[in-house]
């Protein structure tokens, strides 16, 4: 049995993660795959209560869990800053979870706003911990003309090389070819470095196919090229921002899932959707609840039950194709709890 720590936290999170947890005990009855649930209220209502997302100990309350399923954070009235900085990257960084992995595919029946964006099926591996998202700076001169801010990008060897081999191993599984994104033609001394890093660990994978791509060029080529990329490596920044445009060409970041993964499995992994807490929808019953099913298989597959986390991605690939079975923001016209019904229904 695999214990989950389950943070539903704002908005439409809620929604999505009763619908998550639905798909997951259909799934799971049939696979003989037993689940514990133990949920936490930690989320911005908690914050405006008790002044902190969640409480001191929150860390080693999970610390015991298998894995954690996320639903989404933030509200209006908190700063961003505060939520995710209170709940979601203290958790990514004290369990070291270091690969944020995001997979995209463009489903039948999902319009991707491109003219020619069939067979579109990639993963954007994004490093997690450090990079330009690091807690290094400050700021002085608060309030005056001469006011300064200062952020630091962090970039380490082990750090590089760790999200590279992960990139590296998971095309071994996929179509053998990595890209990294790079601005070491403008950036330079971290990216240069990222480079240097990567192109090492490259020669150490002769059998994969190895190319390079400023951020730049590689947007652009995420919406000329879409179909010619596999396993795409990059910073903490680069990783954020062009996983997102992905999932943009998929058609919506409505149905985008990510892992936020210790591969080693020395402390527990963190499951969620992209698309965040949405208040425009929360509390209407129209929610896509795809980006958390789909995210809840991956969950299934780190936790070692593939064939579970398969036959969920064959009831989304059903459910997708048809008009009734789709949300609105596809073009449907199912509510998230008829959407959540037919995955129930195709998963038999």
């Amino acid at each position: 049995m695999s214990s989950i720590a389950v943070i539903p936290g704002d908005g439409i999170g809620t929604e999505v993660i009763e619908a998550a947890r639905t798909v997951l005990d259909a799934a799971c009855a049939r696979h003989g795959v037993t689940l514990s649930y133990t949920e936490f209220d930690w989320s911005c209502q908690r914050y405006e209560q008790e002044g902190a997302m969640m409480p001191a100990d929150g860390i080693e309350t999970l610390r015991g869990f298998d894995a954690i399923l996320l639903g989404a954070v933030g509200w209006p009235g908190v700063p961003d800053h505060v939520s995710l900085w209170g709940l979601l990257i203290p958790i990514r960084r004290a369990f070291r979870q270091y690969v944020n992995l995001r997979p995209i595919r463009v489903f039948e029946g999902v319009q991707s706003p491109l003219r020619v964006a069939d067979d579109v099926d990639f993963v954007v591996v994004r490093e997690n911990n450090e990079g330009e998202y690091s807690e290094v700076g400050g700021r002085v001169n608060r309030g005056f003309p001469d006011e300064l801010a200062v952020q630091e990008s962090i970039f380490t060897r082990v750090g590089v090389s760790r999200i590279a081999d992960y990139a590296f191993e998971l095309a071994k599984a996929r179509r053998g070819y990595v890209t990294s994104a790079t601005k070491s033609n403008g950036i330079v001394h971290t990216l240069p470095f990222w480079d240097e890093v990567v192109a090492e660990r490259a020669a150490l994978h002769p059998d994969v196919r190895f190319d390079s791509e400023h951020i730049d060029a590689l947007a652009a080529k995420f919406v000329l090229q879409p179909r010619r990329f596999d396993v795409v490596v990059g910073s903490n920044l680069f990783g954020d921002i062009l996983s997102d445009l992905a999932a943009a060409v998929a058609g919506s970041i409505g149905i985008a899932p990510s892992g936020n993964l210790n591969p080693e499995k020395e402390f527990p992994s963190m499951f969620e959707p992209v698309h965040g807490s949405a208040p425009d929808i929360a509390g209407q019953g129209i929610a896509n609840p795809v980006g958390a099913v789909w995210s809840a298989a991956m969950m299934l597959e780190h936790l070692g039950h593939g064939a579970a986390a398969a036959d969920i991605l064959r009831a989304m690939e059903t459910t997708l194709a048809k008009p009734e079975t789709r949300t609105r923001d596809l073009g449907g016209t199912a509510t998230t709890t008829e959407a959540t019904q037919a995955l129930v229904a195709a998963l038999g």
